[in-house]
């Protein structure tokens, strides 16, 4: 007999969910360090990555949208825009999970790269529509970059869950 670890919803959605929520509600506190803020990345990008190559879920896009909507209130931003490139995100990674399974990890980075750029992207073009003023290309950078930075995280949680059940093999 061979041993299987189930790992439930609980495990890989609902905890990394919360520790997303806490950890941007703390960087988006208005606290000045040296005369610099702190960093706002989109933190929510990393499940969003992630959760499609550790299991697909019906439960993943909700939580996703629901993270995009605290990101979008917190940001005062358009109600909807977090919520459709977090889900932008998901359907590609879940449409290329076949490829992206078991690649090297330089692979994913370069995948979490593009995906990254296509939802800064995406969200760009719909504040530039939606405000009929495009956002500061330096401020977006500013949140690209630290974003980009997150990668082990994603790379981490995939890692970990990934084999956790392998009736999904």
């Amino acid at each position: 007999p061979v041993a299987v670890r189930v790992v439930g919803p609980v495990q890989w959605i609902v905890i990394p969910a919360l520790i997303t929520v806490a950890v941007t509600i703390l960087l988006a506190t208005p606290v000045e360090l040296f005369g610099l803020n702190l960093p706002e990345p989109v933190i929510p990008m990393v499940l969003a990555f992630a959760w499609p190559l550790i299991r697909p879920s019906i439960v993943a896009p909700l939580v996703l949208t629901l993270l995009g909507l605290i990101l979008d209130i917190l940001t005062y931003g358009p109600l909807g825009l977090w919520p459709l490139a977090l889900l932008a995100i998901y359907a590609v990674v879940l449409a290329s999970r076949s490829f992206l399974i078991g690649q090297d990890t330089a692979v994913l980075f370069a995948w979490y790269a593009a995906c990254c750029g296509l939802a800064f992207l995406l969200a760009w073009l719909v504040v530039a529509l939606v405000a009929r003023n495009p956002p500061s290309l330096l401020s977006l950078i500013g949140q690209v970059a630290p974003t980009l930075l997150l990668f082990p995280f994603a790379d981490r949680m995939i890692e970990r869950f990934e084999d956790g059940d392998v009736r999904f093999r």
